[in-house]
């Protein structure tokens, strides 16, 4: 709004407004031969209350004496309105940087410590801080997302970042470009977290890769997923789904060797850690040592249904050259699994065929045998905030006889059949601000196993605490999980995010 000058009709009306009624009133005698010209007239009003001018227009206002003119009154210095000629206001809030626009993150601090002495290890299990950045930028088309964790670890005590272990102080989580060329389909590359199938921390079809480190020493269940470098094609049709996973370079677990945990080594005959670190032959050919791996699922009624295909290589170290040195052993698989609701819970199902490409008549000791796997579990809510389920997985070893022939002689052959029980318990309180969980692995014909027990508080949106702990028992040393005792651990952390 610009402010207007005072009216200087107004003020010239005002000044002469008496000599114009004199004028009126004379001009009346002498022209109004009526019988109404003798009719008596209105004494004149004061000085500034007259009528106005026939001239004047009539939406005008009376003039007002000097000082009180009809205009706004002007605004202290810096707060008016700009004239039309000078810029518009810089003070205006300027819009967020791109860059920074969607940043997330949290920092989270954790400890760690064993719960007995370990004769390869030291007492800290972890100790480290954690700063995660995360943000997504939409250029078009496009869905840039990167996520990364800078990380401050005294433990094990290595800085310089080796993106396929996620050791040293930067671990890329996430480094990806998502396009959808078609409304039927989207197209994903680069670094990112893949999975599928239905059990609950047991993987038959999901061959992408773990961090069993992270699982094993309290970091948050989020690092059991390690990221894939990888292209994934995703097409949807009324008929079915499919994704399609290329991943160009073979990617590893993150395996246990000795760094931070303990373990069974074979060719040493006994359990090992920091002396004996695991340093196995990778494939790491770019185009050459590649994974193919794919997905077919869709509903029917109220289940999913899937089908799983995969080429590439275990994903630990399960076989052993003649020369005493660790490799991954090829590997083929397939499968199928099933989930949709029954009498009032969640059913899940799953199986898989996992064939050793370098051993297929079972006749090598020094590579593992293929197997067929199998799943079944339930899940359910058996009180106000309680959530219970069960699973139970067999895992069967082909051509047994042709792999306990192959054996040295005096060999103790390990079991056809491997047997494994699991619990997950989880209760909700304090306005479910309060997470109690507790998950066990269990196998009865082994008799060795894992218990995972968590307690997390959300004090506020933005911190949460928690403290838990790893248990591993069994009489053995070379069993999948009590090769692990001297590893039993408990753990705090702090997180705040942002």
């Amino acid at each position: 709004m610009i402010f207007s000058p005072n009216d200087t009709c107004a003020t010239l009306r005002a000044n002469i407004s008496g000599n114009v009624m004199a004028r009126r009133g004379l001009l009346s005698l002498l022209l109004l031969a009526t019988p109404l010209a003798g009719a008596a007239q209105e004494p004149p009003l004061p000085a500034g209350l007259e009528e106005p001018a026939p001239n004047r227009d009539s939406k005008d206002d009376p003039a007002l004496p000097s000082g009180l003119k009809p205009s706004e009154p002007a605004l202290p210095s810096g707060l008016g309105e700009k004239p039309p000629s000078e810029k518009p206001d810089q003070r205006k809030e300027k819009a967020p940087s791109p860059l920074t626009e969607n940043l997330t993150g949290f920092i989270d601090a954790r400890i760690g410590v064993r719960l007995q002495d370990d004769l390869n290890q030291g007492a800290v299990t972890i100790g480290e801080t954690r700063l995660r950045l995360e943000n997504t930028w939409e250029p078009g088309p496009l869905a840039i997302r990167l996520v990364g964790d800078a990380v401050f670890d005294p433990v094990l005590d290595e800085y310089k970042p080796r993106l396929e272990t996620g050791e040293g102080a930067f671990d890329l989580r996430e480094a990806n470009v998502v396009w959808r060329p078609f409304s039927f389909a989207d197209l994903k590359v680069g670094r990112q977290v893949l999975t599928w199938g239905v059990g609950d921390l047991v993987f038959i079809n999901d061959l992408f890769p773990k961090d069993y480190n992270s699982f094993f020493i309290g970091r948050d269940d989020e690092y059991l997923k390690a990221p894939s470098d990888a292209v994934r094609l995703s097409l949807f049709a009324d008929l079915a789904n499919l994704d399609l996973v290329y991943t160009p370079r073979f990617d590893a677990d993150r395996f246990i060797d000795g760094k931070r945990l303990s373990y069974f080594n074979p060719l040493a005959g006994g359990v090992v850690g920091e002396n004996l670190e695991l340093d196995p032959i990778r494939p790491d050919r770019w185009f050459q040592d590649d994974e193919f791996a794919a997905r077919l699922y869709r509903q029917a009624g109220a289940f999913e249904i899937a089908a799983y295909g995969y080429i590439g290589y275990f994903k630990s170290p399960a076989g052993v050259t003649p020369f005493g040195d660790f490799y991954f052993p090829k590997l083929a698989a397939y499968g199928a699994s099933l989930r949709g609701p029954f009498q009032g819970g969640i059913l899940t199902g799953e199986f898989g065929r996992h064939i050793s490409r370098d051993d297929k008549n079972g006749t090598n000791p020094f590579a593992p045998n293929s197997d067929m796997r199998v799943l079944i579990g339930f899940e359910k809510e058996v009180a106000a905030d309680l959530t219970a389920s069960f699973q139970y997985y067999a895992q069967v070893r082909s051509n047994q006889d042709a792999y306990v022939a192959g054996l040295a002689p005096g060999a103790q052959p390990p079991e056809r059949t491997r047997h494994m029980l699991t619990l997950r318990l989880t209760k909700l309180a304090m306005n479910q601000n309060l997470t109690l969980s507790l998950f066990n692995f269990w196998s009865p014909n082994v008799s060795d196993g894992h218990m995972r027990l968590r307690a997390s508080y959300k004090l506020s949106d933005d911190w949460l605490v928690e403290g838990g702990g790893n248990f591993f028992y069994g009489p053995r040393e070379d069993a999948l999980f009590s090769q692990l005792n001297d590893n039993t651990n408990i753990y705090f952390a702090a997180r705040r995010s942002f």
